[in-house]
């Protein structure tokens, strides 16, 4: 809570209810409904009534009380200073395979910090552990009724998670997963897999009990530990090579199809990496249950390719074959994570051969900075792909994925700006959103069925 009495507005979104209300930046929140306002949990809970009283402190100190009629669940449009109304929870394990604890020194201070808020499991999408959850927060959530809220499950023996964790409570915390069942709300999981650590035997255990929570459990992906080059004095974890992928994916695609037989969803899922270290086909994209875990990492090359081909082949329609037909000659540059760029590959090669005069250079960066066995395009940083890419042909732009910034900014994980890259290179950036059309109309310089350029 801040020092100041309720919860300090940063903006009201345009054409929103509390724009048309008079609520504007640098307005306090007092109380909906007559009641004070503990966090977002609490805010989202009582504005979804048709009619509600809204009290609003000015900053000189005057005080609106404001009647609000408005459709059911109708959200204000009140963006506050912060998202979740109160301070982020720190995370207090001590994980043998926690991320930032093999971040690199000298970045800047928000990189380093470990929340595990039950409150961005709901906004956000984040995953909790449950060990920081008290039973205040289970009792809140089930009051309520907010869901999803994603699970960091990692194994379902207690004694293992206990020592994963590095948490004596670990174990335990399993238990409010069955208080949220019970209480009907909708959870997805997660399982960080460690090589001989929680995988064979341990994976197919918890695989099994986690199957015992459906369907309110509606899914759970398999990572692999992300492992940086950072790992002095931290537990000593092993990569995954090709055979321990196609192992794991043997054991997931069992279980695949027997929850498709008895439930009618595959349940458990294997992110895109497992597919792309065994060198195995991704699945066809009826088995990703609607993608509920593309923020994992599982499914996203699938719905790419679903989305490319789909905008290929309207681009096709459009665009009859000659170059002056789309606008070309064109020559762009595309840069990817190791992982993706077997498949961007392949799409750009599709398109240059269908359109006459285009030419697309892509290249894969390595990354140097956290260690080259980190191959997401994600954690990718400025540096990286500045002093890869120097002194290389890069045509008329260059086109970056946009899950390499920092949200709603032009700052990559390093702190290097879009600016900075684009001097260093000299050539204009482009940056893409993360679909098969965006990435298709980036490409050809033109939006799809429309005659003028991007």
């Amino acid at each position: 809570m801040n020092e100041q009495r309720g919860h300090l507005v940063r903006e009201a979104a345009a054409g929103s209810i509390a724009e048309e209300m008079g609520i504007a930046a640098g307005d306090r929140l007092l109380q909906v409904n007559g009641t004070d306002i503990e966090d977002i949990f609490d805010y989202q809970y009582l504005i979804q009534d048709d009619y509600i009283e809204v009290l609003v402190a000015k900053p000189d100190g005057e005080e609106w009380l404001l009647e609000i009629e408005k459709d059911p669940e109708e959200d204000l449009g009140i963006v506050f200073e912060n998202g979740l109304m109160d301070d982020y929870r720190h995370c207090h394990n001590k994980c043998i395979f926690c991320f930032i604890d093999q971040m690199p020194p000298g970045m800047r201070d928000t990189l380093y910090f470990k929340d595990d808020d039950s409150r961005l499991s709901f906004l956000q999408g984040n995953y909790v552990t449950l060990t920081n959850m008290s039973e205040h927060d289970v009792d809140r959530i089930i009051k309520y009724h907010l869901s999803p809220i994603n699970i960091s499950f990692q194994t379902m023996n207690p004694e293992l998670r206990c020592r994963m964790l590095n948490n004596r409570f670990a174990g335990d915390s399993l238990k409010k997963v069955d208080r949220l069942m019970e209480a009907g709300i909708t959870m997805n999981g997660q399982i960080v897999l460690c090589k001989g650590i929680n995988d064979g035997a341990e994976l197919e255990f918890s695989i099994r009990e986690l199957m015992k929570y459906l369907p309110k459990l509606e899914s759970v992906s398999v990572v692999p530990v992300g492992l940086t080059k950072y790992r002095e004095g931290l537990y000593p974890l092993e990569p995954f090579g090709k055979e321990d992928a196609r192992k794991v994916l043997e054991t997931i695609h069992g279980y695949q199809r027997e929850c498709m037989a008895k439930y009618g969803t595959h349940f458990i899922h294997a992110s895109d990496e497992w597919y792309l270290l065994a060198e195995e086909e991704l699945p066809e994209a009826e088995r990703y249950d609607g993608y509920l875990q593309l923020e994992n990492g599982v499914g996203m090359l699938r719905l790419l390719m679903e989305e490319f081909e789909e905008a290929f082949r309207e681009a096709e329609k459009v665009f009859w074959g000659s170059s002056e037909s789309w606008g070309g000659p064109r020559v762009v540059s595309l840069a990817t994570g190791m992982l993706a760029y077997p498949c961007i590959k392949a799409m750009m090669e599709r398109l240059e051969k269908r359109f006459p005069g285009l030419t697309v250079l892509v290249y894969a960066i390595r990354n140097d900075f956290f260690g080259e066995s980190i191959t997401v395009s994600g954690l990718l940083t400025g540096q990286d792909i500045r002093d890869q890419l120097q002194g290389r042909p890069l045509g008329e732009c260059l086109l970056l994925p946009q899950n390499l910034l920092r949200s709603g900014e032009d700052v990559f994980l390093d702190d290097l700006c879009v600016g900075d890259l684009e001097k260093a290179l000299q050539v204009p950036i482009n940056i893409v959103k993360s679909s098969g059309r965006n990435l298709i109309e980036a490409v050809l310089g033109r939006k799809i069925g429309k005659e003028e350029s991007l």
